[in-house]
């Protein structure tokens, strides 16, 4: 019987009566994977083996060899709008719906967990995964993770909310320590979890790879049962992010139950050694192993016949969701939508013929097809005159193709300009370094623009960019990453088909150096100083009026809104919406809450989303919403008290199109304590949000603490916990190492492979443990002892070390699992 029978022979409620007849061996082993993708069967009890794999835009199941990264081919499945896409549309039955589908897809391949969605605040537009994650509010991130979670489970799938908590950037991931106060924790990085735990009651949550204020978050015991045990009621499963495991027993300890992939046995021995030697309680260990038979229970149901999913229809729902939720940014004179007699329609822009529909890395989809925007464009009404790629991919200069551009642009009487971030920009793995297009795009833009034709920007890439030419093209339009139905989308869009009705799920500055984190962003190496406290977005340019490109909230429509006879009650305000123009629309109407005292003088945001709703009226229609306020709308979390504190005096609730185009206030009286901001005499910019004034003194009263070392240690011989990055400068071979990997991740850029490059590169950031544990056996713990010292200036000894482990092995017949 294969596994895949076993589990429906099997499965179904009752597995968890069989743990009392397990050996200690056979839970330890279930408390690891069998491979990269499986966890472990115990067939003498015809416990299954259940698959885990990708899947937050998209199934990413692989057919053949294994590897997180997305190195390998998978079986093709439908792309839909990465979460960064889809949160612009501010709609969670949509979101419910993708998840429907990803959740029929996965169980027609006997997926039991499909790894999404991800819902890390995006702290920083240089973050390289934002593409993955929905927003800057966690009020926004939260419910769309809540409803992407509930479509996919609707299917007997689990789906996995990620990366619990704090994974706010790519750099040093797998080591870095993010420093962030209690308040900021809770009230930012933590409630988009809170929100998606009890709203869409996920069976799975996967840890992050980093620590949280010195402790990784797969052994921070109050993260994963104090908080999402405890407090939230979570009652699945806590699985590691791939290699995210540092100690195994201390994970168990906290509250995770699997660790992926698989390690060969090397920590099943350590799981048995530590319950012989009284380290681990056995009791905890039955704990965890109940958790991984309540997940095989809950999915056991999981089947569609392949031929039951219609590919065809979840492609239209890609196009769909993708219409949703591309945003219009400018459209200055109604520049758009185009028809019949717009005239001469170029199209000039590589991304046009050669569209960027999502991310890289354990994301990466194989698409059933891709629509592109200029098949798409040809096949409408417009009079395409021409398509010229116009500048080379990775900012490779060609002046051939921007003068051939720019010769098609002057015959033409309108140009449709795609620009946009390629796959080198954006990837699990690593953070970008500006918010800068390339410069060649920047070129032609500019030599386009001075032609006084017609100029409509097509933009692609998962996060914001810097526009330095926003003000002189007639209309931007934001496909951000669109999904494989996206080329079609953005047609109809720009003709008029559909009406936009995107809206910002972020703040799009002006500048990188804007950002309150950009001045250390990703530059640290032991640690991430959250300075910023809860001063994230549109938290902080609205206190402190600071300019913006485009503020949260924001899309424009090719019909127009009027807000009305707002009634904020004590726990809802209602507001009446009419569609004033001439064509149908989709409103998506913003529900804000100022507090008192927030705009000076406490350590509080000005203003905070509180509620929302997307309203779809016909021309003249109108439509009154009654909107439910957050849990925590008039709360702040007592970092001394270590709980929500709801904060009395008289608000006032502002619904609007935008966190600055606010329609209309409203005052109401909320009944709760008193509160005042704690130590306020030592947190004078923290009081006004002049955060970059903020010193390691002021930080430290945040945080009621010292300010842990932020480089790393030199002079020291490296440790398994160290990660290869550390090489570095180190001389003899641990610089040879270094070197040898930095230099095959240029060599691939420069062959034209970002994806590989950027996948080599992210080597760089594992852990000296992670060669061994990812390693499937190849590599064990005394090769890995060789290894270290190698690179800690004892070569000889080192080689000595691995041969005589590997000629063991030899003795031993001790082979690695297959994949």
């Amino acid at each position: 019987m294969t596994s895949s029978d076993s589990r429906h022979a099997r499965g179904g409620p009752g597995l968890r009566q069989l743990r009392t007849e397990m050996t200690l061996a056979e839970k330890a082993s279930l408390a690891s994977g069998a491979n990269f993708w499986n966890t472990t069967a115990v067939d003498r009890l015809g416990v299954p083996s259940a698959m885990l794999t990708d899947g937050p835009h998209g199934l990413r199941k692989q057919g053949g060899a294994a590897d997180h990264l997305g190195l390998n081919a998978s079986i093709p499945a439908t792309c839909f709008p990465p979460a960064a896409t889809l949160a612009n549309s501010w709609d969670p039955g949509l979101v419910e719906r993708v998840g429907t589908a990803l959740g029929a897809e996965a169980a027609a391949e006997d997926v039991s967990v499909l790894l999404g969605p991800g819902l890390n605040i995006k702290r920083n537009p240089l973050a390289g995964r934002n593409f993955e994650y929905f927003s800057e509010d966690p009020l926004l991130a939260g419910t769309l993770a809540a409803a992407m979670v509930r479509g996919i489970q609707s299917r007997g799938v689990a789906a996995c909310v990620k990366h619990f908590a704090v994974n706010s950037q790519e750099t040093h991931r797998m080591s870095i320590d993010e420093v962030v106060d209690e308040r900021a924790l809770h009230e930012l990085y933590l409630e988009g979890f809170r929100i998606a735990v009890t709203e869409g009651r996920p069976w799975t949550v996967m840890s992050s790879y980093n620590k949280v204020n010195g402790t990784y978050a797969n052994e921070h015991r109050e993260l994963l049962t104090g908080v999402l045990r405890d407090t939230w009621g979570f009652d699945g499963l806590v699985v590691t992010d791939w290699g995210g495991n540092n100690d195994r027993v201390a994970g168990l300890l906290a509250g995770n139950a699997l660790e992926m992939p698989s390690t060969d046995g090397v920590t099943d021995r350590e799981i048995v050694r530590a319950v012989e030697s009284g380290r681990l309680d056995e009791a905890v260990l039955d704990a965890r192993v109940d958790e991984l038979l309540t997940l095989l229970d809950r999915t056991a149901g999981a089947r569609v016949d392949d031929e039951a999913v219609d590919r065809a229809a979840h492609h239209e729902l890609a196009v769909e969701a993708a219409r949703r939720s591309l945003v219009l940014l400018r459209n200055e004179g109604d520049a758009l939508p185009l028809g019949p007699g717009a005239g001469r329609v170029a199209v000039v822009g590589d991304f046009a013929a050669r569209p960027r529909y999502q991310g890289a890395g354990s994301s990466l989809v194989n698409p059933t097809r891709v629509d592109d925007a200029l098949e798409a464009l040809r096949a409408s009404d417009l009079d395409v005159v021409g398509f010229e790629p116009g500048f080379a991919r990775r900012d490779k200069p060609s002046r051939r193709r921007r003068d051939r551009a720019v010769r098609l642009a002057a015959r033409a009487d309108v140009v449709l300009l795609f620009l946009g971030l390629d796959e080198s920009a954006e990837a699990e793995g690593v953070d970008r370094t500006h918010l800068r297009l390339a410069a060649n795009q920047l070129a032609l833009t500019r030599e386009i623009v001075a032609l006084g034709k017609r100029v409509v920007v097509v933009l692609s890439g998962g996060a914001p960019v810097e526009l330095p030419f926003a003000d002189d093209v007639d209309a931007i339009l934001h496909a951000y990453l669109p999904g494989q139905g996206g080329g079609r989308a953005v047609a109809d869009l720009l003709t008029g088909v559909a009406n936009p009705a995107g809206r910002l799920a972020e703040t799009y500055p002006l500048r990188g150096e804007d950002i309150p984190s950009s001045a250390t962003f990703g530059l640290t190496e032991a640690t991430s100083e959250h300075r910023e406290s809860i001063y994230l977005g549109y938290r902080w340019f609205d206190k402190v009026g600071a300019p913006v490109r485009y503020p949260f909230g924001h899309g424009l429509s090719y019909t127009t809104f009027d807000h009305s006879d707002l009634v904020a009650g004590p726990t809802s305000a209602r507001v009446t919406v009419t569609n004033t123009g001439d064509r149908a629309g989709t409103e998506t109407v913003q529900l804000y809450a100022e507090a008192p005292g927030a705009a000076a003088g406490e350590l509080r945001a000005p203003r905070e989303l509180v509620g929302y709703a997307t309203v779809p009226l016909e021309p003249g229609q109108s439509e009154t919403v009654e909107i439910v306020y957050a849990q925590h709308a008039f709360d702040v979390y007592d970092a001394e008290a270590h709980r929500w504190r709801t904060v009395g005096g008289t608000y006032t609730v502002l619904a609007g199109a935008s966190s600055r185009d606010v329609r209309l206030r409203a005052p109401l009286a909320v009944v709760g304590e008193d509160w005042t901001t704690p130590d306020a005499d030592h947190l004078p910019h923290y009081l006004t949000g002049q955060i970059a004034r903020v010193d390691d003194a002021e930080f430290e009263a945040l945080l009621g603490r010292p300010l842990p070392p932020s480089r790393w240690e030199t002079g020291r011989p490296l440790n398994r916990d160290d990660i290869i990055a550390q090489a570095r400068g180190r001389g003899g071979f641990a610089s040879l190492l270094h070197a040898a990997i930095d230099g095959t991740g240029a060599l691939l850029m420069a062959l034209g492979r970002p994806h590989a490059a950027n996948n080599t590169r992210f080597v760089l950031d594992l852990p000296f443990r992670s060669v061994a544990r990812m390693s499937g056996g190849r590599v064990d713990d005394d090769m890995l002892d060789g290894l270290l010292l190698m690179v800690n200036r004892r070569f000889l000894a080192g080689v000595r070390r691995v041969v005589s482990a590997w000629r063991a092995r030899r003795r031993s017949g001790r082979a690695p699992r297959e994949n």
